[in-house]
C-alpha cells in the first residue's frame, strides 16, 4: 500500500490529497476535515499530517478503535464519533485540554472501556455518551466542571453519581431510556368515573321546602326512567327432558328422580 493511504471497507482509501480536499472552514472560523459516511474501518494514518484543525468528524463510519495518536490533535475542539462500532476509547484522549465537544454516542462502549483519564478534558462543555452498552459512569465526570449538557440515554444505567448531577454549570442532563428508579414515570391513578355520594341524609317531604321537594321529585322520576330503560336479563333457558345434575335444578333437590 502506498505510503500515507489508509484502506477503508469496500476497498475505499483514504489518501492524504483526499483528506486535504474535505477540510472546509465552519461558520465560527475553524477548520473542520469532515470524513463521516465514508464507511471506513480504521482510523487513517496519514489524516496525522492534518493534526491542526479544530474540528474531527470521523461520525457514521465503521470504526473499532481509535488509535493513541489522536493525543497528536491538540487543536481539536471539535471530536465527532458517534455510530460507528467502537468498543474502546484511548487513554490519550485525556490530553486533548482544548476539546469542548466530544460525540461518541452510538457505539459499543461499556463502562470498563470509558477511560478515566475523560476527567481530564477540563474544557470540555458537551458529551454525548448515548446509546452504548454503559451499566454505570465513573464519579470522576463530576470534575468536568465546565458540562452543559451530557446525554446518556438508551443505555443500561440504575444510577447517575451525585458528583455528575451538581454540575454547576449542567443544564440538560438526558437519561431517557434507562432502568432509573428515580426517574421513572409514575403509573397512572384509576379515574372513577362513577360519581360517589360521601354523605346521604334522610328528610321527610313534610321537612322539605317546595322548590327542594320539586327538585326531589324530578330526580326520583329521572331515576324511574332510566330504570325502566335498563334491560332485563335474558331468561336462562330450561330444559325439562333433561334429567341430570347439568339441568336447570329445581328448588329441592329431593325431588330429583328418574323416569
Amino acid at each position: 500500500m502506498p505510503k500515507g493511504k489508509g484502506k477503508g471497507a469496500q476497498g475505499k482509501r483514504v489518501t492524504l490529497k483526499m483528506a486535504k480536499n474535505l477540510i472546509r472552514v465552519s461558520f465560527s472560523g475553524r477548520r473542520r476535515l469532515d470524513l463521516s459516511k465514508m464507511g471506513i474501518t480504521s482510523f487513517p494514518k496519514c489524516i496525522l499530517e492534518l493534526a491542526d484543525v479544530e474540528e474531527l468528524d470521523l461520525s457514521r463510519n465503521m470504526l473499532k478503535k481509535i488509535p493513541n495518536t489522536i493525543e497528536k490533535f491538540q487543536n481539536l475542539l471539535w471530536l465527532d464519533l458517534h455510530s460507528n462500532q467502537i468498543d474502546e476509547l484511548p487513554k490519550t484522549i485525556g490530553t486533548l485540554q482544548n476539546l469542548t465537544f466530544l460525540n461518541v454516542c452510538n457505539n459499543k462502549l461499556t463502562t470498563k472501556s470509558l477511560p478515566e483519564e475523560l476527567n481530564l478534558l477540563k474544557s470540555l462543555r458537551t458529551l454525548n455518551l448515548g446509546l452504548n452498552c454503559l451499566e454505570s459512569i465513573p464519579t470522576t465526570l463530576g470534575t468536568l466542571r465546565e458540562l452543559t449538557e451530557l446525554g446518556l440515554f438508551d443505555n443500561a444505567l440504575t444510577s447517575i453519581p451525585k458528583s455528575v448531577k451538581i454540575l454547576p454549570k449542567m443544564e440538560k442532563l438526558n437519561v431517557k431510556r434507562n432502568p432509573l428508579p428515580e426517574f421513572a414515570e409514575p403509573e397512572e391513578e384509576e379515574i372513577d368515573i362513577v360519581k360517589r355520594i360521601e354523605t346521604l341524609h334522610l328528610v321527610q317531604e313534610k321537612d322539605l321546602c317546595s322548590s327542594c321537594l320539586q327538585m326531589c321529585r324530578g330526580e326520583r322520576e329521572e331515576m324511574h326512567t332510566l330504570e325502566s330503560m335498563t334491560p332485563t336479563p335474558a331468561h336462562k333457558p330450561s330444559f325439562p327432558s333433561l334429567l341430570t345434575p347439568n339441568s336447570t335444578a329445581r328448588e329441592n333437590q329431593e325431588e330429583w328422580r328418574v323416569r
